[in-house]
């Protein structure tokens, strides 16, 4: 959690598109992220891979069709028992192991309910996983997606950037749903299902999608589609060495395509898509793009979702967990849209130095970590503060180095048991401050951020004003300098997006993109690029602010005045006059994005 990786993540799903994120996540890398506000940074590039269009498709790898379905691409041996964490085998242990195995699966040291992440497992099964009972479950739940998808430009935010079509996969859950990854179907316009064996399509819509778990829901009206479906059961974590077939439609072939593998690690990992930390399970099975939405089985029941795999190494391929999936599938039923993962608002120091746990008074065998910076929108910033030392999540012990128990010595950073919080739920920390532990209770909240990291599913929003182009500071927005963003975007900018926490709800930074050209404002062109601060001596608090500043201004001058202490002052009533010829001379449909014109309105 706390080092840096040699490889870079790719997501799988349609058209080998990428974007890089160096350094993504807002915090230094000695620092823990407590509740995913500032996850760790990645120093190579992220990539996000599609499979192409079938005449763009690579051939360079194989895969099981119908005809050969027995057959499979990557060659590892289904264990034949579960080998418990410590090797015991349950078909032939004794009374003293079987003990021990139970007792492993009795998560964070029996410490309370609350820290059991072991989701209702009591003993291991057998990790004997029959291909064909796989694919048999598959046939009748697997489905490929079709999408057609246009991304927004954020440099010419008035328009979108071509379209492209792209693949995945997905498959049925109870309630005539399925299920896919949220990067399959990002920014589509629209979208087809075919189900194994048919050859119609059949239209279907997005009915809830998150991109911070990298999920999201379909729905198809016909009844035609659901005759013959049936639907999967979701399972539970499995344990390390379990074995797990992914199923799936990837790159290299029309049909079905089932590849087999075991489970290398359990632990919160970088999901590409919404640049979050989210738990995740890391399988070695060859999973490839086109995968993407794809069910992980394991038994008879879902294990999890394929969602990215490590570029530069051989078979690392990561799934979404069960957890995380019914937590999404549980916000989706009861608030009837997605409501995000709960965040603390912390972001916290390992304490394994001796001197500065001696410093901060932990005496003994007192463990926890040190706060560093706090939300100012969360309410941890109504009871906790700086350099207070956290000691325990809901009666659950923290270490030094962040991380709770989880199962049969393993551990896992203590963030994991913030994100399982529903929205609004209370939690309980205790704090060491001044030498004196106190207790306080939270309420546990999905948090925005200042500068988002991610604007799938809306178009961007911006203001022209004499030329003058004004957008909220976003990610995208940087990602648009091109795969090594982190050197070539404006450095200021660069480091406010990953650093700077908002001060008040709804707080935006607000840039000058860039200039349209006209005689109005003929020498301002170096201006560029740089935070607009206040309008008329008003502190500008985000667009929608700047643009009832604009559109309300009594006076002769208007005067915008950025960062770096530069100033921009035009005739108000010429630049009105200067601004609707700009507009038509790049045919620019309107001088504001329609959520701004709906503000103006009202």
């Amino acid at each position: 959690m706390l080092g840096s990786t040699g490889h870079a993540f790719r997501r799988f799903s349609s058209s080998w598109f990428s974007y890089a994120i160096h350094r993504q996540r807002r915090c230094p890398i000695s620092f823990l992220d407590c509740g995913c506000l500032n996850p760790p940074s990645l120093i190579h590039p992220i990539k996000t891979l599609f499979s192409l269009s079938p005449s763009k498709k690579s051939s360079s790898s194989s895969f099981l069709s119908d005809a050969n379905i027995a057959r499979y691409h990557h060659d590892h041996a289904a264990a034949t028992s579960l080998t418990a964490v410590r090797g015991v085998d349950i078909s032939t242990a004794s009374v003293a192991e079987e003990e021990e195995v139970e007792d492993a699966v009795t998560h964070c040291d029996g410490a309370k309910e609350s820290c059991q992440i072991g989701y209702g497992r009591n003993t291991p099964t057998n990790a004997s996983i029959d291909a064909y009972s796989a694919i048999e479950l598959a046939l009748d739940s697997v489905v490929k997606i079709f999408t057609i998808s246009s991304s927004p430009n954020y440099f010419l935010p008035w328009q979108n950037k071509s379209q492209r079509d792209s693949m995945g996969s997905g498959f049925v859950v109870a309630g005539k749903r399925i299920l896919t990854n949220a990067h399959v179907v990002a920014d589509c316009t629209f979208v087809l299902v075919r189900k194994h064996g048919s050859p119609t399509k059949y239209r279907a819509e997005v009915q809830a999608v998150g991109h911070e778990c990298d999920l999201a829901i379909l729905t198809v009206e016909s009844d035609e589609f659901w005759d013959g479906m049936t639907f999967l059961e979701l399972g539970d974590i499995p344990f390390l060495q379990e074995a797990v077939a992914v199923v799936g439609y990837p790159q290299g072939g029309d049909n079905i395509s089932v590849t087999k593998g075991v489970v290398s690690r359990v632990e919160p990992t970088q999901y590409v898509h919404g640049a979050t930390q989210l738990m995740a399970i890391q399988i070695d099975a060859a999973i490839n793009p086109g995968n993407s939405g794809g069910p992980a089985i394991m038994g008879n029941k879902v294990a999890g979702v394929a969602f990215q795999n490590l570029s530069g190494a051989e078979n690392i391929g990561y799934i979404i967990p069960v957890p995380v999936i019914k937590h999404f599938l549980a916000g989706v039923e009861e608030s009837g849209d997605y409501v995000g993962f709960c965040s603390l608002g912390l972001s916290c120091q390992p304490t394994e130095n001796v001197q500065l746990r001696e410093h901060f008074g932990m005496h003994g065998d007192m463990t926890g970590v040190l706060v560093s910076k706090i939300n100012p929108l969360s309410d941890a910033h109504r009871v906790l503060k700086k350099d207070d030392i956290l000691l325990m999540f809901d009666g659950v012990r923290i270490a030094n180095d962040g991380t709770v128990p989880f199962r049969n010595r393993e551990r896992i950073t203590f963030d994991h048991l913030v994100s399982m919080k529903r929205p609004n739920e209370m939690a309980t920390v205790r704090v060491l401050r001044n030498g004196e532990e106190h207790e306080f209770s939270i309420n546990i909240r999905p948090l925005q951020q200042l500068v988002p990291v991610h604007q799938f599913d809306k178009l961007p929003s911006y203001f022209i004003f004499a030329g003058l182009v004004f957008v909220p500071l976003t990610q995208p927005y940087l990602h648009e300098y091109g795969e090594d963003w982190y050197n070539s975007s404006p450095r200021r900018l660069c480091e406010r997006a990953l650093r700077e926490l908002p001060r008040k709800a709804g707080e935006q930074l607000v840039i000058l993109s860039q200039l349209l050209m006209d005689d109005i404002n003929m020498g301002y062109e170096r201006l560029a690029e740089l935070q607009v601060k206040k309008v008329n001596g008003v502190e500008v608090e985000n667009l929608k602010h700047l643009c009832r500043l604009v559109e309300g201004c009594t006076e002769e001058c208007l005067r915008f005045d950025l960062d770096d202490e530069r100033v921009i002052v035009l005739n108000y009533e010429l630049a009105k006059i200067a601004t609707s010829r700009i507009l038509k001379r790049h045919r620019i449909p309107s001088a504001m994005s329609s959520d701004l014109t709906d503000e103006v309105k009202d």
